[in-house]
């Protein structure tokens, strides 16, 4: 099958999936990646740097939700895998579809400038430049750390959790005054693990919002087998219920002398953990609020307490970046970039992105079925709209997955994977056949 040529960027789950359908189809295609290896954010150790994976690591989201549709993880996995097990996992993949042929490793893209014609011209780390027809971009957004910012000076060491690796690397952590500041997943892990009693710390644990948390094992089984969000019936509704149903999941942070949330369940991300209630309730962790002021050793907290600490470790999310573009061509500010779909931009024919959104409960499902739309739109089985009416279902979706959210950063790109599934399966995609049947195909 000849279609265009197409370039892509990156070969963690994003461009290691759409890699996979382009060769389904067919196609011609280059993947360009900066690493030695597959893997991206799961490759540990990453000499790209693009991985926050840390030693301890186990995933959040159970294997029962995160396989890919077509390549099941081995039933001998447990349900929470060691990161160590779901870089085998994406090795097999990439094995069991010949994908790393297709791949130049340590040659990562450094530079993509849009022809006046069309097309783009990609410059590699080698110094090469070539011409592409189409170019889909999979770099993924969590290797950019993002800190927080506060008035005054600390003078001790600070990292932030992408850098972390374990209690001695980077840094020795025993017998430190250590202050974590946020309340995701990573910093829910880091500061169970560096509040073992063995390692002699003290740990105080400060975030701005709060979050609900949720456990991972719910009767025995992985608690994400008990999510599924229905496209029949109105997602405010559905709401209505899990935040009904709360007091089940013994989720309330309050119960555990963090603050309230500012807003109510599933109206942000929540936290999962199973082990961090318990380090809270045991005294291994002092939770605080918000941080105020920055004071040399000393931390002041919003609740008008003070108190003074070695290091801080700002477990407080990423950017989304694409440092290759030209940035008054395409940029993030503040990680908002209007995608349709959450692929295509609106005016560029020639341009798609891949994995650019934090999918509940899952993100391996939710970039295979977005790579089905991508080389079906190569193929000219699938066009977009006209702008006009991209930007407005852009809107549309923006309030339909993150309208009820908290406003921030982190909330950006939520969306939720069953809607947005059954979205592209049922609707998109057959509309998009139809618009190419029509004369609309690129």
């Amino acid at each position: 099958m000849s279609g265009p040529t197409v370039a892509v960027i990156g070969a963690g789950i994003s461009g290691l999936t759409m890699s996979k359908m382009l060769a389904d189809y067919g196609l011609e295609f280059t993947t360009f990646e900066s690493s030695d290896r597959v893997g991206g954010n799961w490759a540990f150790g990453n000499p790209n740097g693009h991985s926050s994976a840390y030693r301890s690591l186990h995933i959040d989201t159970s294997k029962h939700q995160l396989s890919f549709r077509d390549f099941p993880m081995p039933d001998s996995y447990p349900d929470f895998p060691h990161h160590t097990q779901i870089k085998d996992y994406l090795d097999a993949y990439a094995d069991a579809f010949d994908i790393r042929r297709r791949i130049e490793f340590e040659n990562g893209v450094v530079s993509a400038e849009r022809r006046p014609g069309g097309g783009w011209d990609i410059t590699d780390q080698a110094g090469r430049t070539r011409p592409f027809d189409v170019l889909l971009v999979a770099n993924g957004h969590h290797w950019d750390p993002r800190f927080a910012e506060f008035p005054g000076e600390f003078t001790g060491e600070t990292i932030h959790s992408h850098a972390y690796i374990d209690p001695w690397t980077p840094l020795h952590l025993m017998d430190k005054r250590i202050l974590v500041v946020g309340i995701g997943n990573s910093a829910a892990d880091i500061t169970v693990e560096l509040s073992q009693k063995a390692m002699r710390n003290q740990v105080t644990l400060s975030t701005r919002s709060s979050a609900w948390i949720v456990p991972k094992l719910m009767y025995g089984k992985a608690a994400d087998m008990n999510f599924r969000t229905t496209p029949h019936l109105p997602l405010a509704w559905q709401r209505k219920l899990m935040q009904m149903g709360q007091v089940l999941t013994a989720s309330d942070p309050t119960l555990y002398g963090l603050p309230a949330p500012n807003h109510k369940f599933f109206e942000a991300h929540p936290t999962q953990s199973g082990e961090l209630p318990l380090r809270l309730k045991s005294g291994d962790v002092t939770p605080k609020g918000n941080v105020t002021r920055l004071d040399g050793e000393t931390v002041h907290f919003e609740d008008g307490t003070s108190a003074d600490f070695d290091v801080i470790i700002y477990a407080t999310g990423y950017n989304i970046t694409f440092p290759f573009f030209d940035p008054e061509l395409i940029s993030a500010p503040d990680n908002e970039i209007r995608l349709y779909k959450r692929v295509f931009k609106p005016g560029f024919d020639d341009l798609a992105f891949i994995g650019f959104a934090q999918a509940t409960p899952t993100l391996f499902p939710f970039v295979e079925c977005q790579t089905r739309m991508v080389a079906a739109w190569l193929v000219g089985r699938y066009a977009t709209p006209p702008v006009a009416e991209m930007e407005r279902v852009i809107d549309e979706d923006t309030q339909k997955y993150t309208g009820h959210m908290v406003q921030t950063a982190r909330h950006t790109q939520q969306l939720d994977y069953f809607i947005y599934e059954h979205d592209l399966r049922v609707k998109e995609i057959p509309a998009g056949l139809a618009r190419a049947g029509q004369g609309a195909a690129r």
